[in-house]
């Protein structure tokens, strides 16, 4: 695929994903939508990447959704010319229509699925679906010259993109109320003290920090047990009971002992030499993969 609003970057094990709209601060559009979409499947299928980092060009992380369209921007109907989708002839609103889905909820959600672990390298502004977008990310890093921003009361509209059920699982319910409730736009040090990011660094040395921890997992993890933990730890968040965990954890556990990878696990921690996993992601995952769409396991 040609992309137009990102690049992708492949070298070695790490892909980069860089939001590609310098000239306006990488706002986000439905085009950058659909190639980042795009690009995590590109990711995903490939296993010879063990993860991503995900960044902007030049300044700026991403400055949120392009408003070019002015008082039109979040009104889906008048930009897709006029009546029509989700809106029915008696002008009433059909709210499971996948047309009412917002497009920084399409991204999040895909990037809650990927398989691989995925690393916000934030190395400027970052607000509205530029912050959101990061939730569903396993790790944010920032310089310290990035700005952090849940606008949307502000603009007169609610957070998207699955943040509702994202941030305050992060930094807590009272944090973040306060960003969404005040709007305000804060600093790293701020993002840092709250639970938002991981760590702050100078800008010159934040992708290098970045690349560092992907390739602490690369280096020394087993890559079908990396997607397999990515997707019970994001899961679990939410399940319920322990109990819940433990089914799950049992299974999880019993499958992928009897895996070439544990076998390797343990070999090559006592000859002490680096371990070559030979499972891969596209092929390996366990059978009762994904859980949460077979009925049985409900």
């Amino acid at each position: 695929m040609t992309f137009t609003q990102i690049a992708l970057d492949i070298d070695g094990p790490i892909a980069t994903i860089t939001l590609d709209r310098e000239a306006k601060l990488n706002a986000f559009t439905g085009t950058m939508m659909e190639e980042l979409i795009a690009a995590i499947d590109i990711t995903d299928a490939d296993d010879a990447v063990r993860a991503v980092i995900v960044t902007g060009r030049g300044r700026a992380f991403c400055a949120g959704a392009d408003l070019s369209a002015g008082a039109a921007t979040f009104d889906y109907e008048k930009l897709g010319g006029g009546r029509g989708g989700p809106v029915r002839d008696d002008g009433s609103i059909d709210y499971s229509d996948p047309a009412v889905r917002d497009g920084g909820g399409r991204v999040t959600m895909r990037i809650f699925a990927s398989l691989k672990p995925i690393i916000a390298a934030v190395n400027g502004p970052a607000v509205g679906i530029g912050v959101t977008m990061q939730l569903a990310m396993d790790v944010r890093m920032a310089s310290d010259t990035a700005r952090f921003g849940f606008v949307f009361a502000r603009r007169g509209i609610v957070p998207e993109a699955g943040s509702s059920w994202f941030l305050s699982k992060l930094v807590g319910l009272p944090q973040a109320l306060e960003w969404c409730m005040t709007g305000r736009v804060f600093g790293a040090e701020e993002a840092l003290k709250g639970g938002l990011v991981r760590s702050v660094h100078a800008g010159e040395d934040l992708l290098p920090a970045a690349r560092a921890l992907a390739l602490e997992i690369a280096e020394n993890t087993a890559p079908v047990s990396v997607a397999m933990t990515r997707q019970m730890l994001w899961r679990m968040a939410g399940a319920a009971s322990p109990w819940d965990a433990h089914r799950l954890d049992s299974r999880a556990i019993y499958a992928r002992g009897r895996a070439g990878d544990a076998k390797e696990g343990v070999v090559s921690f006592l000859e002490k030499r680096p371990p070559v996993y030979p499972d891969k992601v596209s092929s390996d995952m366990p059978d009762f993969y994904p859980w949460w769409e077979a009925e049985v396991y409900r």
